[in-house]
Order: structure tokens, then C-alpha cells, then sequence
């Protein structure tokens, strides 16, 4: 592929709700442009995005994919990404490298949660945006409910530039604002007319409100239109662009991805009114980074794919430089010194090799050695660093169990690979219950996460839920006596040891005090008493779970000088503790969440409601954007486990949230009783076994 100019380089993401037409737009839009030789259905799964075998079986994105076509000698790099909440991640991952996001929505009057993170996002990356109103030709097709939905939400920055010909079954055309000619037929065989005589009237007075948006997007044009002269077309253009480059305008643009009407007006707008990278310079510590071609060396990495043959392949964004194949870089995140071997323009699943890829483009690097998401390639003499990606918590937890030896020998590696091209999905070894933890964004992204690991890294697990890592204390303070004493005929065992338990305060631990005198017990048999407790411990005191925050002195013991060893005092000390324990009152603890969620004001009641229902404390709540509501509230984990799930349900998608886990404290005694009746269960069912 030839190399382009940024100025004429257009980075585009393809944005908005699972199921909105994206991946179908842009099939159309590549085939237009001639990018393609044939248009790929998502539902015969041979479309240019959706290549992974996962998502041809779905029938949705799980991974964004760059995809580039020219357009009267402008490249547009477009950027198809996944519409489920759950694959957010890709989202923050794309919107650090593209210039301007399409949010593609179906006409109908109510907005997806989709529409509505992607438009949150863009904002909170200062994009230009521009919204496709798709599925013009359906039944219910709702243009102008849509419209007033989005004038209602986002005012009157949201401007129309095309009216529908036609209304449902009967959509044929899109009427463009900007030149007053309607636009029929599908793709490359796109016909030209003039605007019939029932639209001139509804054409007019809307090519007016545009003209007023155009006019607000440039002083000078706002100046000469205020004085009641009429723009020209190149004027409205030009004011379009820069309101769209700065936000005061976001264009509505009509179609049919399922058809392809609409989408050589849409080519046309982003070549002409969405910004190139020289248009929207990125700015480090109020230092602009110009797209340069010969300006200091910085490409970022915005996506990591793990392949178990081909190994990792990088995708790069070039902000400033050009990169060489063979050059050295410098991963400086990382301090790594990088050689760049395979450079290629991505295309899909395909490639096409590149010896030079310049400032404002896109490309991939496959097997570099230590480059991750997020990271900034540079050199030893620039040296620049771009901010990291900040990701999404994970919301959801599940654990997995290796079905065999081999599944369980590499599973470890798959995971790390699987992290790698996933940020938004973490793991964590829970030692005490022994399982391993997958967390992501929701039961959708970890179910893909263990197809992946059985498609390209062969591991096979079950899931399990995961275990809520409860703990055990004491409340009140008690002296017991640890005896140990057995005699076999030959050299016997002895150990014996006083001792006074006591509680200390929530995350001190534990703490052990010798304060025996006289010699009662030698020196050399205390830390064997420490052990024992602490093994003790480790098994729980009532419900078998680890026992913290307590004190421990040993105050007296008797010893004999033949039978006493240290593996007797290791076992008095265990008895000693089991034996305080029945007087200090042993509890169990539990983990409790700070959770703080975001949702609609309407959903307030139903989403506080359901919180008490888990025994939440209600800590506050206050307005964050106009229409959403941030509750504060205090979890336990137990009762949190699906609540990704369920505030999805309750909410329709729209409710957002995070947690931390904020403290301990006692389990109410209903469900003390009810952990400690389970683990009675389980130990005598053990115990029957063996």
C-alpha cells in the first residue's frame, strides 16, 4: 500500500450498540471504495472484521479490527469495534488513536446503552463524532423520534445534514442538505438526482438550521451569515469541519448498512468534514505532538493479539516519526530496546508488508520481544511517553479448574497470553481456597476468554463459583491449656503450654507473645508452639476458614527432659488455641464491598432496593450528569457475586459500577450458623471418605 500524507489519512472508529449494523457498514463502505470485491454478511460469517472463528459462531465483534480503503485519494483507516458492554475494553484502547468516532444507531426512538458509553467515551476523549442513523428501511424505522430523543439528550449541536427519502419499506434515498441532491441506489452504483418537489420545502428550512450550525463552527463565516448573506457550499463544509473538530457539531447522516444507501455520502463526509491527524495534534503535558513524518519517534500501542503460532502482533498507531522495518526502537515504558522485523499494514485478518510506515498512520508489528498495550515506542534520543490506557475495573468474577494434568500444566501460560491481548480481563490465585479467579467485564467477555483457551491454546476447565474468602476472630479474651502427652512404649511425647487468646483490631493480624518464666517451657520449644497456632489458624476455629486479627502469649507449660520435642509443643499449641477458642467466642468475618453505582434517575429506586435486598448499607448518593444518579453503598461479597449480571437486568445496560473490598466485619448469625452447619457437612462427608 502506498504511502499517505496525514493530512490526507483519516483514523475513524466504527462505533455503537452489538446488533446497530457496524460490521455490515463497513463491509459496504470497503466495498465501495473498492477496498473489497464483494460485500461479506455477518450471518453467512465471511465478513472482513468479524474473521475470528468465535465471532463468525456468535455472530458479533469480540475484537475491534482495522480496516483501511482509499477515498478519492484519501485513506481512511476505520476501526470496527465490539458494541457488547462487555468488550468496553477495546473501546478505551481505539479512542486514544482515532481522530473521530461514527456511532452508528438504528432509527428508533429510545438510545442503547451502546450509543450512549461510545458518545460518553468520545467526550471524554475530546473526538469529533458523527452519528449514522442505520436500518432506515424497517418497519418500525423511527427517524424523527430518533432526532428528537437526540436533540432531548445532547441539545442542539446534534444537526441533521440529510433527510430519508422515502419512510420504511418505501426508503429509497437520502436527500443531502449540503449539495440539495438526493442520493439513490446502493454502493457503486449510486444514482444522482434533484430534490423532488414534496421534500424542497422540509430541505430548505432544514438546510437552514445546518447553515446556522456551520455558521457557529467559524467566526468569520458566523460574521458573514449574521449580515444575511448565504454561505456557499465549501463554506458550510469548512464550517462543519471545524464545529465537528471542536464539538459544537456532531452531523446526523442516514442510511442502510444491509443495503449500502447512504454510504458514498458518508465516505464523502469523513474525507471532508472529520478531522485529520494534522487537524487534532495530541497534546502531552501542553506540548502538542505534531503528525511530522521526520519529528521525534512516537507510536503508541493501542491493541496486542496473541496467536500461540504467529506469536504476539502489535498494533501501532504513529502520532510523530516514521517507523522502518529494521529499525531499533525503544519501548520506553518498559526500558526495552525493540527491533522491528515485520511491519505491515493490517487489513482484517489479512496484511499487506510495509518498509515505512509515517506520522498519522496505522500499523501492526508482529513479534516484538516485550511490547504490551498501552505502551510508547520512541527512541533513545526522544524519549517520549504518552499517557498509559486507563481501563475498566473488572465487574465479574468466576473460577476455573483444570479438567486434566496437561490442561492444568498450561493453563498459567494461556492466561498470560490472554492478558496480554486483554487488559480488561485479570486473574488472581486465591491460595487459601485454592482456585483460580478469572475477572472481566462481564459472563459474555469470560465465556469467550475459556473458548479462547480451548481454541488456540488447547486448555480444557470447568467453572465453579467462587469462594468468598471469609475469615475467623475471636470477641473476648480466654486462658486455656494445650496438653499433648502420648506414650508408645518406647520414647513418649510431652508438650504442655498455658496460653491467653485475646481479639486485637480489624487488619492487625496476629501477634504472638512468649512471657513464660522460670524455664517452664525451654526457649527452644516456643517458636514450635507459634507454629502449631499458626497452622492452627491457617484451619480455622470454627468454620474453617483462616482466623486473624487476635493475640496469642504463651504464659506456662510444664516439659519433659526425655519425651518433650518440638513436634509434641507444635501440637499443644494447636490444642491450646482450640481450646481458647470455645471461651473467646470464635466468629466468622466477612468481607464487605464500597460499592459505588452509577445508573439512570428512573432506575434509582428499583437499583437501591435491590442493594437492601443484599443487606447493603446505604452510604449516599448525588447527581453526576444530568439524568444519572452515583449511589454509595456498603456490600457484603457474598451477595455480589452475579451483580453485573443483575444490574444489567434492572437497569436494561444503562447502570455502571465498581467496587472495592472496603472491610471485614461479623457475619450476621443466621448466616453464621448456616457456614458453620455446611463446613460440619463437608468435614464429616471428608471424613467418611477416608
Amino acid at each position: 500500500m502506498k504511502q499517505y500524507s496525514a493530512e490526507n489519512i483519516r483514523n475513524v472508529a466504527i462505533v455503537g450498540h452489538g446488533g446497530s449494523g457496524k460490521t455490515m457498514l463497513v463491509e459496504h463502505m470497503l466495498y465501495t471504495a473498492g477496498a473489497a470485491d464483494r460485500v461479506g454478511s455477518v450471518d453467512a460469517g465471511n465478513t472482513q472484521s468479524d474473521f475470528d472463528p468465535l465471532e463468525i459462531r456468535r455472530k458479533i465483534s469480540l475484537n475491534a479490527s482495522v480496516l483501511p480503503l482509499e477515498w478519492h485519494g484519501v485513506k481512511v483507516n476505520l476501526i470496527d469495534a465490539p458494541g457488547y458492554p462487555d468488550f468496553i475494553g477495546d473501546l478505551h484502547g481505539i479512542a486514544r488513536v482515532v481522530e473521530a468516532m461514527i456511532i452508528v444507531t438504528e432509527a428508533k426512538a429510545d438510545l442503547d446503552v451502546g450509543f450512549e458509553i461510545a458518545w460518553d467515551i468520545a467526550e471524554e476523549h475530546g473526538l469529533a463524532k458523527c452519528i449514522f442513523v442505520n436500518k432506515l428501511e424497517r418497519d418500525n424505522a423511527d427517524y424523527e423520534g430518533l432526532m428528537n430523543t437526540l436533540h432531548e439528550r445532547y441539545g442542539h449541536k446534534v444537526v441533521g445534514v440529510q433527510i430519508p427519502i422515502g419512510h420504511q419499506a418505501a426508503f429509497s434515498g437520502v436527500l443531502d442538505l449540503l449539495n440539495m441532491k438526493v442520493y439513490k441506489g446502493r454502493d457503486r452504483g449510486e444514482e444522482i438526482e434533484d430534490v423532488p418537489t414534496g421534500y424542497r420545502s422540509e430541505a430548505e428550512e432544514r438546510r437552514e438550521k445546518m447553515m446556522d450550525a456551520a455558521a457557529e463552527g467559524d467566526d468569520d463565516l458566523a460574521m458573514k451569515y449574521l449580515e444575511g448573506e448565504q454561505l456557499t457550499e465549501e463554506e458550510i463544509e469548512h464550517g462543519l469541519l471545524v464545529g465537528v473538530e471542536t464539538g459544537k457539531v456532531v452531523p446526523v447522516l442516514l442510511g442502510s448498512a444491509a443495503s449500502g444507501i447512504g454510504v458514498a455520502t458518508l465516505l464523502d463526509r469523513i474525507i471532508h468534514e472529520l478531522p485529520s491527524p494534522i487537524d487534532m495534534p495530541k497534546v502531552i503535558d501542553g506540548k502538542e505532538i505534531l503528525a511530522d513524518p521526520n519529528g521525534p519517534l512516537a507510536g503508541f500501542v493501542f491493541k496486542t493479539t496473541a496467536d500461540p503460532f504467529v506469536g504476539k502482533i502489535n498494533f501501532v498507531r504513529m502520532f510523530s516519526g516514521s517507523l522502518k522495518v529494521d529499525d531499533h526502537v525503544l519501548n520506553v515504558n518498559r526500558e526495552k530496546d525493540e527491533r522491528v522485523h515485520n511491519l505491515f499494514y493490517p487489513h482484517g485478518k489479512g496484511q499487506e508488508g510495509a518498509s515505512v510506515v509515517p506520522a498519522g498512520d496505522i500499523c501492526a508489528i508482529a513479534k516484538l520481544q516485550d511490547t504490551h498495550t498501552g505502551d510508547t515506542l520512541t527512541s533513545n534520543k526522544d524519549r517520549i511517553m504518552l499517557p498509559q490506557i486507563e481501563f475498566p475495573e473488572p465487574i465479574y468474577r468466576i473460577a476455573v479448574v483444570p479438567l486434566t494434568k496437561a490442561d492444568e500444566d498450561k493453563l498459567g501460560m494461556a492466561i498470560q497470553r490472554l492478558m496480554e491481548e486483554d487488559p480488561t480481563f485479570r486473574h488472581t490465585r486465591d491460595s487459601i481456597a485454592h482456585q483460580e479467579i478469572l475477572e472481566g467485564m462481564g459472563d459474555i467477555h469470560l465465556d469467550t476468554i475459556i473458548e479462547k483457551m480451548k481454541a488456540k491454546f488447547g486448555v480444557n476447565v470447568k467453572i465453579e463459583e467462587p469462594r468468598v474468602p471469609y475469615r475467623e476472630t475471636v470477641r473476648g479474651a480466654a486462658k486455656a491449656q494445650g496438653r499433648h502427652k502420648r506414650q508408645t512404649g518406647g520414647k513418649g511425647q510431652f508438650g504442655d503450654c498455658w496460653v491467653e487468646v485475646e481479639p486485637l483490631n480489624r487488619g492487625t493480624g496476629f501477634q504472638f507473645e512468649n512471657k513464660v518464666v522460670g524455664g517452664a517451657i525451654p526457649k527452644n520449644f516456643i517458636p514450635a508452639i507459634e507454629k502449631g497456632i499458626r497452622e492452627a489458624a491457617d484451619h480455622g476455629l470454627v468454620a474453617g476458614f483462616p482466623v486473624v486479627d487476635f493475640k496469642v502469649t504463651v504464659v506456662d507449660g510444664s516439659y519433659h527432659d526425655v519425651d518433650s520435642s518440638e513436634q509434641a509443643f507444635k501440637i499443644a499449641g494447636a490444642m491450646a488455641l482450640k481450646a481458647a477458642s470455645e471461651k473467646a467466642q470464635a466468629v466468622i468475618l466477612e468481607p464487605l464491598l464500597g460499592v459505588e453505582v452509577d445508573v439512570p434517575d428512573e432506575c434509582v429506586g428499583d437499583v437501591v432496593g435491590d442493594l437492601n435486598g443484599r443487606r447493603g448499607r446505604m452510604e449516599g448518593m448525588e447527581p453526576t450528569t444530568p439524568g444519572r444518579t452515583r449511589i454509595r453503598a456498603t456490600v457484603p461479597m457474598a451477595t455480589m457475586m452475579r451483580y453485573a449480571l443483575d444490574l444489567r437486568s434492572i437497569t436494561k445496560g444503562r447502570g455502571r459500577f465498581r467496587q472495592t473490598v472496603d472491610h471485614y466485619e461479623e457475619v450476621p448469625h443466621p448466616e453464621q450458623q448456616s457456614l458453620i452447619a455446611e463446613y460440619a457437612k463437608q468435614k464429616a462427608a471428608h471424613e467418611a471418605e477416608h
